[in-house]
């Protein structure tokens, strides 16, 4: 199996959101909507990392860095192509784009609850970080 790697384009986003709706593992996060996805291409059009098998979009991963810290985000591969080396590819683009901008230290966000992402995040030498708990509010647009 060959995976193509290749940052998103805007001509995408529909496939994306598809891809995270299948392929995501937190069903209680707000959901996403191609306005942030696009927003997210126009701030930092290198972010959105996609892995492609034969053409399909089989995976995705935010490399993101806000000027101050390098995180990992949505990291998702859709079930036909998990346990084949997508996830691998994936981040080994990943941290090396966020190494290529002066990373010294990466995060990744992972659901307590998610088995599999916590397996392949320890296989990567990842570790939790049990003093920090993460903190979260709805948009302050919202009333929510």
């Amino acid at each position: 199996m060959s995976v193509v790697v290749r940052p998103a384009g805007k001509g995408d986003i529909a496939l994306v959101l598809n891809l995270w709706a299948v392929g995501g593992e937190n069903a209680t996060r707000p959901d996403d909507t191609a306005e942030a996805v696009e927003a997210l291409l126009g701030r930092d059009p290198e972010a959105l990392i996609l892995a492609e098998v034969d053409g399909a979009l089989a995976g995705s991963v935010i490399a993101g860095w806000d000027g101050w810290r390098y995180h990992l985000y949505r990291l998702a591969v859709h079930p036909d192509y998990r346990r084949q080396g997508v996830a691998t590819v994936l981040l080994d683009r990943a941290e090396q784009r966020l190494v290529d901008l002066g990373a010294s230290r990466i995060d990744a966000m992972v659901l307590d609850d998610n088995d599999l992402g916590q397996s392949i995040w320890a296989a990567r030498g990842y570790h939790r970080q049990s003093e920090w708990s993460r903190w979260v509010k709805g948009s302050p647009r919202s009333s929510g």
